[in-house]
């Protein structure tokens, strides 16, 4: 790829641009310090350590067959399951996770009313992934326990009536792709459809719906960061329109990490009243991170898929785990009923090779087979290991009543963002709705807190989109996320507070306070304000994509400053020597 054009790397992903980032700050000589990636450096132990566990009685299953026969087993065998379960777990009682997983055979038998038999059996096949994953959809009881998962995370206490369908889907990136692909190919949005997106929200939901296999409308609703990024009413309105089909978001948004208040969940609500045809989607992965937590999905069921992937809360981003869901009555299937009798033939030929009564054919249903390209239904299904994960993920979440590994998980951001602002020399704003997974440095706003309102308009002026961001990587090896691939308005970065450790972000504090204070001194010295203080040859348009583009307007600033300049070299050059 071509890092040195600017502007062609303006309209690159943010998650491609990181790549040049990344190479640029390789070039310098500082540590790099990648906060542009949201993969957590924490993950939940006590449910690892019992999934291996399990795996090890799986085993001791799998060998009581064909013992007459080297390194050759069977699969389990349902009759006396739950015995020799507790024979093995009594054996090893003192190895870490034998505690967790018998805790967790009690708990889906003594508080979900699941036969603890039909767990352990359900667990070791689906450990030993000796068998296709059935029902394709998600494995039965894995379901159930997911379910209670889902429903006190994203539910709570708000009242629900109904059940929920799940598929478990290879996190939420699959759950994107599934999802488009399936509302398309059901006639649910067409080309020049317009959907609305929540911004700031996932860069590929506003890449997708742009790809020619959809081609579709997008209508930005604005959370400003001025309404401490909660939606106006006068954004939400846009909704009443009926030729949006539907709304895409993530709740608590990225990269802003705030949740939406309950204020504006019930405004939510009002609209959705009076457009019941509206289709929702959220996506909730960062919700386990709030207290409190309700999902738009527990407030209007009907018209709402829920998106929830276990990747962050769990740090399991290698498991590609995550989980679709919808009501067992919702706006989905009755838009399916009612299409022209011409689409729903189409969709009966489409369908019929998987069921003799297509048009009974739930749409999460339809999404399972869709994902598979409908011919290789029969094979569909998550990895059955990734599922039995997931169950004990969800076990442990269940199991903890006293919160207290939700309470560690907020203590580490907290800590790291708490860190970043007491190097960056600023006041850290409480907000009750956020839930600090990522930040978003607002660049104007930073820059007038540290030197002032002129200060700030002139630092806007003077760099090109992203140019700060190349000149941060450039000089100290920081690499952060341009705010404005994810839809914000302003010139800003993202900081991932998941992936470094806490000095690591003081250290990212530090340099961004060092580079605004030389940009400062650049500042003071073209209003003629203050002569010019040890600059390391401020390249106002420094970065490495952008200095053949600005040599000549650096070439007289440099002169001015080279005696200067010199000095600041020799000096950074003997500090690199101590």
């Amino acid at each position: 790829m071509d890092f040195s054009n600017p502007d062609k790397l303006a309209l690159l992903s943010p998650f491609e641009l990181k790549d040049a980032l990344i190479q640029t700050a390789k070039k310098s000589n500082q540590l790099m310090l990648n906060a542009g990636r949201g993969n957590p450096n924490f993950l939940a132990t006590t449910p690892r350590h019992g999934f291996f566990q399990f795996g090890l009685f799986a085993m001791t299953e799998a060998e009581r067959s064909y013992i007459y026969m080297k390194d050759v087993g069977g699969f389990p065998q349902r009759e006396g399951i739950e015995s020799r379960f507790e024979i093995f777990a009594k054996q090893h009682a003192t190895v870490p996770g034998i505690r967790f997983i018998e805790a967790a055979v009690s708990y889906v038998r003594d508080q979900l009313g699941l036969s603890a038999g039909d767990f352990i059996y359900e667990m070791c096949e689906a450990i030993l992934a000796c068998n296709y994953p059935v029902p394709d959809r998600m494995l039965t009881l894995s379901e159930k326990i997911v379910a209670q998962y889902i429903h006190k995370e994203m539910i709570g206490t708000h009242p629900f009536v109904g059940n929920f369908d799940m598929y478990a889907v290879e996190g939420g990136t699959a759950a994107m792709t599934y999802l488009f692909a399936s509302l398309k190919a059901n006639h649910l949005i067409k080309e020049g459809d317009t959907i609305a997106l929540g911004m700031p929200i996932f860069t590929p939901y506003i890449e997708i719906p742009l790809l020619n296999d959809y081609k579709l409308v997008e209508l930005a609703i604005d959370a400003p960061q001025s309404n401490n990024w909660q939606f106006t009413k006068k954004e939400l309105d846009k909704l009443l329109d009926p030729k949006v089909k539907a709304f895409f978001l993530v709740n608590p948004s990225n990269p802003p990490s705030v949740k939406i208040d309950d204020k504006t969940l019930a405004y939510i609500v009002e609209i959705v009243k009076k457009r019941p045809d509206l289709i929702i989607l959220t996506d909730d992965v960062y919700a386990t991170f709030a207290d409190d937590f309700v999902s738009l999905f527990a407030l209007c069921p009907y018209n709402t898929i829920l998106v929830y992937s276990f990747s962050k809360y769990f740090g399991a981003t290698g498991w590609r785990m995550g989980v679709v869901a919808t009501h067992e009555n919702n706006v989905l299937d009755a838009k399916i009923a009612k299409l022209p009798e011409s689409l729903r033939k189409e969709l009966d030929e489409r369908y019929h090779s998987i069921t003799t009564e297509p048009r009974k054919l739930k749409f999460i249903d339809r999404l399972v087979a869709d994902s598979r390209t409908v011919a290789l239904n029969h094979t569909a299904g998550l990895s059955t290991p990734v599922q039995a994960q997931m169950s004990l993920f969800s076990l442990f979440s269940l199991m903890d009543e006293a919160g207290s590994y939700k309470a560690e998980m907020k203590r580490i951001v907290l800590r790291r963002k708490e860190a970043l602002y007491r190097e960056l020399g600023l006041p850290m704003q409480h907000d009750p709705n956020s839930v600090r997974y990522y930040h978003l440095l607002d660049m104007e706003s930073l820059a007038e807190q540290m030197h002032g309102k002129e200060f700030s308009q002139w630092l806007l002026k003077r760099l090109k989109p992203n140019e700060a961001l190349f000149r941060l990587a450039e000089e100290t090896g920081v690499i952060l996320l341009p705010g404005r691939g994810f839809g914000t308005s302003h010139p800003s970065g993202r900081v991932s507070l998941a992936n470094l450790n806490e000095y690591d972000y003081a250290n990212i504090g530090r340099a961004i306070r060092s580079m605004a204070s030389e940009f400062y001194e650049v500042f003071l010295t073209e209003k003629g304000k203050s002569k010019p203080k040890a600059v390391d040859k401020v390249n106002i348009a420094g970065t490495a994509a952008s200095k053949a583009a600005n040599k000549a307007a650096n070439k007289a600033a440099n002169k001015a400053a080279s005696k200067v300049a010199s000095k600041t070299s020799k000096a950074k050059s003997s500090k690199k020597s101590k």
